[in-house]
């Protein structure tokens, strides 16, 4: 199959091609339908039916300006044809916001807000972040990860498990806009949680019980966002 297109010039979200293959065989629309949509009612003059068909079977992925359009022929938004956002432009495209409408909601000029999405590395202050939050509707595990601060926290968090978990709350609360007393109780939690794993199969004194804890704690250290966000999930505030 010989599929012809521009180079894309944006990042491409990641792209649901069993949905787009769904939604549209529920239209009753065949490739040439859509790549005949596209053409017409979009600007796309390379759009062929095969370049759809591509798409379908995950052969190559539409950019963001070919899957908005095709969003439009189908008939729903872009977040139902993109897998889980993870980057700034991935959750701007789910939320069907056009760049100018998110610089302008959080304050930033339109040029520096599209070098933050083509590098994936957001510059905002604390006021324009949570902005952010706001037009985006992120979560808070996911506002952590689209300003960059996943691997602060990690860090933060395998040094509270495995010291004085006292220390690491007010660190963690600069890089986590959480309430200090849930946070508090939710680094004892974790802290008590991997100190637990680390000492049950010690208590057996034999050195393959010592691997084992080896083992699980590595485990445990390297899913630790996960354990964090399960707990704060978890714990009643």
């Amino acid at each position: 199959m010989r599929v012809h297109r521009p180079q894309a010039q944006q990042p491409t979200p990641p792209f649901n091609a069993p949905a787009a293959r769904r939604l549209r065989a529920a239209l009753g629309m065949g490739p040439e339908h859509v790549a005949y949509g596209l053409r017409a009612s979009y600007g796309l003059p390379y759009v062929t039916p095969d370049l759809v068909i591509a798409w379908e079977r995950g052969i190559t992925v539409p950019s963001s300006p070919e899957l908005t359009a095709l969003a439009g022929v189908l008939w729903c938004s872009a977040g139902e044809l993109i897998g889980a956002p993870r980057t700034l432009l991935e959750h701007r495209v789910a939320r069907d916001l056009a760049p100018e409408d998110v610089a302008h909601a959080v304050g930033i000029e339109l040029l520096a807000y599209q070098r933050m999405e083509e590098s994936g590395t957001w510059r905002g202050n604390e006021r324009q972040a949570t902005a952010l939050a706001e037009v985006l509707e992120l979560s808070l595990p996911d506002f952590v990860t689209v300003t960059g601060r996943d691997g602060r926290l990690a860090d933060l968090l395998r040094s509270a498990v495995t010291t004085r978990w006292q220390a690491y709350a007010r660190p963690v609360g600069k890089v986590v806009p959480l309430d200090r007393h849930l946070l508090e109780n939710v680094l004892e939690e974790m802290y008590t949680e991997y100190q637990g794993q680390m000492t049950a199969t010690l208590n057996w004194g034999s050195a393959s019980a010592a691997d084992g804890s080896g083992e699980s704690g590595r485990e445990y250290l390297d899913r630790v966002l996960d354990h964090f966000w399960s707990t704060v999930q978890r714990i009643p505030y």
